[in-house]
């Protein structure tokens, strides 16, 4: 077992372990600590704890300090300089007519290197943009390109929730989303009632996947025909998901009649949920929704 800390750079953020050395450390705290692209201050999301060395990526770096007044001051000139930094790179983009989204800037804390975080369509090259950057802030330049996944990210906004997106407030990192999560949720496939801000496929979806596939295990397809409690044949017309109740279409005294039964009064061969057919079209504009997931190029290992 090794002792660690887990610190996180950005609001929503990756939590990376870091060695809390011989410090007195706790949740909350501001620390300097080296990471992969220099010296970074970050917060304690998780005070000190045991984890099994498999956990942990080696080598595992110590804490240098807990940060100081001036560091704190250090870090509020550096949030000053980034607005100043988007400026000038958004003012040599638009001079290079490069057909690029500039997201955001970001100094490292010792100032050391200076990123710019973009969008495009395609591969860009900015070879002659950083040329130019370079010889106006005079440190090393890194032009990373992200998904619109890390873009919404980093701005934030409202969902059609009414809430601020999950994505900037306590999603540290994305899960693959699929189609298929909305065919079990039995949501509509209109793009634009499944998709969040960023154009994707809602993060929200992955939430309740679990859940709806567990409660739809235990009902019948509509269309089926089951067996109730009182002994009577008919056929599925609708279900409810979340209440667990089944609409059946019985025949009593020669006439049709529809009942409502709980799952629990119905006896019925399971079966394999049907799926819903696209046209090519519907197909081809949803995949466009779906989204892999995979290593956020925001959070860098560090």
């Amino acid at each position: 077992m090794i002792k660690v800390v887990g610190i996180r750079f950005r609001n929503a953020g990756k939590v990376y372990y870091f060695g809390p050395g011989e410090l007195e450390l706790a949740k909350g705290m501001h620390v300097i600590v080296e990471t992969a692209r220099g010296v970074e201050m970050g917060t304690i999301m998780t005070g000190p704890k045991d984890v099994k060395d498999e956990e942990v990526v080696q080598p595992l770096k110590p804490v240098i300090r807990i940060a100081t007044e001036a560091d704190e001051r250090t870090a509020a000139k550096n949030r000053e300089k980034e607005k100043e930094a988007f400026k000038i790179c958004m003012e040599k983009i638009a001079k290079h007519n490069l057909d690029m989204k500039l997201v955001d800037a970001e100094y490292t804390f010792d100032n050391n290197k200076l990123l710019f975080y973009f969008t495009a369509d395609g591969r860009i090259d900015f070879r002659e943009l950083v040329k130019d950057l370079a010889a106006v802030f005079r440190t090393r330049i890194e032009l990373r390109q992200i998904g619109v996944r890390d873009e919404t990210k980093v701005m934030g906004g409202i969902g059609i929730c009414g809430r601020p997106l999950c994505c900037s407030t306590f999603l540290s990192e994305f899960a693959p989303v699929s189609i298929k999560m909305a065919k079990e949720q039995n949501l509509s496939l209109n793009p634009t009632k499944i998709s969040g801000v960023c154009g994707r496929l809602m993060c929200c979806l992955k939430n309740e996947e679990e859940t709806y596939e567990y409660l739809n295990s235990r009902l019948p397809n509509v269309g089926d025909y089951v067996t109730t409690d009182d002994k009577l044949r008919g056929e599925v017309s609708s279900v409810n998901v979340l209440r667990q109740t089944v609409k059946v279409l019985v025949e009593v005294d020669d006439e049709k009649e529809l009942r409502d039964y709980k799952v629990e009064q119905l006896r019925f061969k399971p079966r394999r949920r049907k799926d819903v057919k696209l046209t090519p079209e519907e197909l081809k504009e949803l995949a466009a929704l779906e989204d892999k997931g995979g290593k956020s190029k925001i959070d860098d290992a560090k």
